[in-house]
């Protein structure tokens, strides 16, 4: 065996577990593993924040599928990846951060940048560790990527003291791992699965609840293979968007707090809820006592702890999405048994819900730029085919609700945390991981300036992404709660002072490009995608337009807000 030192080590075991490319910022805690980093042959990308960095990794791993990993120092660079640690949990998402500390001796003694980031870190990762001996190095790091990518997904930190990272150890690395305490279960039970084929064939009134689980398993042939076979409509959490193709005709778009009309109708009317890699959050299922009320549920996780966690379920299927699926295709029969005119009854009346209040905004107008008439184009105009990252508010939402997706990982978003600042560094990891990409972050103007120095990332690797600014000069989602239950107030929302973002765009070195008025917003998405660099497109949007169909708090599904209260139905 070879004898290397700490940092070597971890280079070597990155190596061994595929990883190709680290996002992150140096610090006197990790210059040990710059120093073997830069001639090792994996890529180093410096982003101009930790927070960044995370975001970036994310963004890599949501696209992929495979893990993203990002090096920081100690302290405050530490302490910055906790948004994005947290973020990354919440969302199921295989993170790794590699965090330099101090040396060991020092621990404890208030150390120049020292933080208990293990401590702090706890409470938003699936697990973390502080590596106390080189010679303990390579077997902790293969746990980390083995916990990070197995059952449900999630964010690991792994903390390295200087001293172990300079000491030096023999390089054996594991081939396998077992953690007698952490044993994910990814087969279901076959009794479990017959009792889900039972309830699914005599439903007159079925709906697949489809969650980002279905992307992050890679089971979306089986769901739309299982949706045909029953003819069973299919509605998507914000995760999941992508899990169905969004043209299908069983497909209902979104449900939840801003979801279409007739995919909360048709949960709040179903007999029969078949819920796949979702957990219930509270931003679906609104009110809880009055959620879905004439249906049974069954519920498909790989994580236990997340059935009956909200709602008690009639059958609990813990597996991995997959198999699951799998494993009832495969009990229900090439040619399943079921009330064939019944189902077409029942999309009769989901068809009416949409017919009656479909998602829509006044497509007329033309006295400033429509912020959904915004997405629209980019749809249009990309062929339904672009990666679409974006921040969170407003925006997030409409483009949730007009870009329709086709596939699995096209749509990034921050789902469980709502991190404002997330899409411009995980677009540029998107990008990272998939070269040749269209890849267009769609921001609002709050959330574009937290993480707006990652311009810089963009132009020095050379990363071509399109940012779509829907800028209306306030916090749009915040202040839309102000204009419906504060009386107006809108206090702390209207962002009165802002910079020029053409030319902060064009300061950074990218381009920078404006529409003022509807004529414009075509060619200007037409010249950003033509760009070969990172484009800033600042659409300049009716700060008025409120995002619709809303889900007041403590309301049910079907307690919908369609339109503003003084204006008539569409």
């Amino acid at each position: 065996m070879t004898t290397l030192s700490g940092a070597e080590i971890l280079i070597e075991c990155w190596k061994k577990e595929g990883v190709e490319v680290i996002f992150g910022y140096p610090g006197a805690a990790t210059v040990d593993i710059h120093h073997h980093l830069e001639n090792s042959g994996l890529k180093f990308i410096l982003t101009r924040h930790e927070q960044a960095a995370v975001h970036a990794a994310d963004g890599y791993a949501r696209s992929t599928g495979r893990p993203g990993v990002v090096l920081v120092t100690s302290g405050p660079g530490a302490t910055n990846t906790v948004t994005g640690l947290g973020g990354a949990n919440m969302d199921s998402v295989p993170v790794l951060v590699f965090s330099g500390q101090v040396g060991r001796m020092l621990i404890g003694n208030d150390a120049f940048q020292e933080v208990d980031i293990v401590g702090v870190t706890r409470p938003v990762t699936k697990h973390n560790y502080l590596v106390m001996s080189t010679s303990e190095l390579a077997q902790t790091v293969k746990e980390a990527f083995y916990v990070a990518t197995s059952g449900r997904p999630g964010a690991v930190l792994v903390d390295l003291p200087k001293d172990v990272l300079a000491g030096q150890a023999e390089f054996d690395y594991p081939r396998k791992i077992h953690l007698r305490a952490y044993q994910p279960h990814l087969t279901p039970h076959p009794r479990q699965v017959q009792k889900a084929v039972k309830l699914l064939k005599s439903a007159k009134k079925p709906i697949i609840y489809a969650g980002g689980g279905v992307i992050s398993s890679g089971a979306d042939e089986e769901l739309r293979k299982l949706a045909e076979l029953l003819t069973i409509p299919v509605t998507n959490t914000l995760m999941g968007l992508g899990g169905f193709p969004g043209t299908h005709e069983l497909s209902l778009g979104m449900l939840g707090m801003h979801g279409l009309y007739r995919a909360n109708m048709a949960i709040q009317s179903a007999d029969l809820i078949l819920a796949v890699g979702a957990r219930f959050d509270d931003r679906v299922t609104g009110a809880l006592a009055s959620f879905a009320p004439e249906a049974g549920i069954i519920h498909i996780d790989v994580d236990t702890t997340s059935i009956d966690k909200v709602l008690s379920v009639d059958v609990p299927l813990v597996a991995d999405a997959r198999q699951a699926l799998k494993a009832i295709l495969e009990a229900l029969g090439p040619v399943p048994d079921y009330d064939q005119s019944g189902r077409r009854q029942w999309l009769e009346k989901i068809a009416n819900w949409n017919a009656k209040f479909p998602l829509t905004y006044d497509r007329t107008f033309r006295d400033g730029i429509k912020p959904q008439a915004v997405i629209e184009a980019i749809y249009r105009l990309t062929s339904g085919k672009a990666v679409i990252v974006t921040e969170v508010g407003q925006h997030q939402m409409w483009a949730a609700q007009y870009y329709i997706y086709q596939s699995p990982r096209q749509f990034i978003t921050s789902g469980g945390l709502g991190v404002m600042g997330f899409g411009l560094p995980a677009a540029l990891g998107v990008l990272v991981a998939r070269p040749g990409s269209t890849v267009i972050d769609i921001s609002g103007d709050g959330s574009f300036l937290m993480n707006v120095q990652e311009l810089t990332t963009a132009v020095e690797e050379k990363l071509p992404v399109k940012i779509a600014i829907l800028n209306n000069g306030c916090l749009g989602m915040v202040r839309q709660w102000q204009e419906l239950f504060y009386s107006r107030r809108y206090a702390a929302t209207l962002l009165k002072h802002e910079p020029d973002f053409v030319k902060l765009a064009e300061a950074f070195g990218a381009k920078g490009l404006r529409a003022s008025s509807f004529d414009e917003v075509e060619p200007v998405i037409v010249e950003a995608l033509n760009s070969p660099g990172p484009v800033v497109m600042d659409f300049r949007v009716c700060p008025e337009e409120l995002v619709y169909p809303m889900v007041p708090g403590g309301k049910g599904l079907d307690e919908m807000i369609l339109h503003r209260p003084e204006e008539p139905p569409a």
